[in-house]
């Protein structure tokens, strides 16, 4: 991609998340993106289906999407916003990557575990956390702009811990 071209990396994760993906492929979400001046959006829609190719062509934002591959490293790294499900692994490899997140929760998951993950770091000031109602609405406040970087991982403490544990 040219030096220009800014991206957006959407990620669902191993299950489905239809909702977040039809809400950043819908008309309203693309030319927010593309008004914001993001140029392309590549999408992880896991075992749900893919957006629909009509959702870009009348938009000037490039769209592309996958089910899944092995690893998706490359494409957060490459990535000037991630957009991703609220499951912990792909929190965490946003973060250490320091990438601009938001994250939507999925409000049909039971017993919703990623809403209290999400606030938690939102509270931290390292992502923004949303649902795919409020998503257009997290987009035009652009706070993802100004996240906290989170910090390194410090090896460390579970050594120090586990010294502790051990009487050592």
């Amino acid at each position: 991609m040219s030096s220009t071209s800014r991206t957006v990396f959407v990620t669902v994760g191993s299950t489905r998340f239809d909702k977040l993906i039809a809400a950043v492929s819908s008309q309203p979400i693309l030319h927010l993106l593309h008004s914001l001046g993001y140029t392309h959006v590549t999408m992880q829609h896991g075992a749900g289906p893919a957006p629909t190719s009509a959702a870009s062509s009348a938009t000037a934002i490039g769209v592309d999407s996958y089910n899944y591959k092995p690893n998706l490293h490359q494409d957060m790294e490459e990535a000037d916003l991630v957009i991703s499900h609220a499951g912990s692994g792909s929190i965490l490899e946003a973060l250490r990557l320091h990438k601009k997140l938001i994250v939507v929760v999925n409000e049909e998951l039971m017993h919703n575990h990623q809403l209290e993950l999400g606030s938690a770091l939102q509270e931290q000031k390292y992502l923004v956390c949303c649902t795919t109602d409020q998503l257009e609405k997290a987009l035009s406040a652009k706070e993802y702009e100004s996240l906290q970087p989170f910090p390194e991982p410090n090896p460390s403490v579970f050594a120090n811990l586990l010294d502790r544990q051990l009487g050592l």
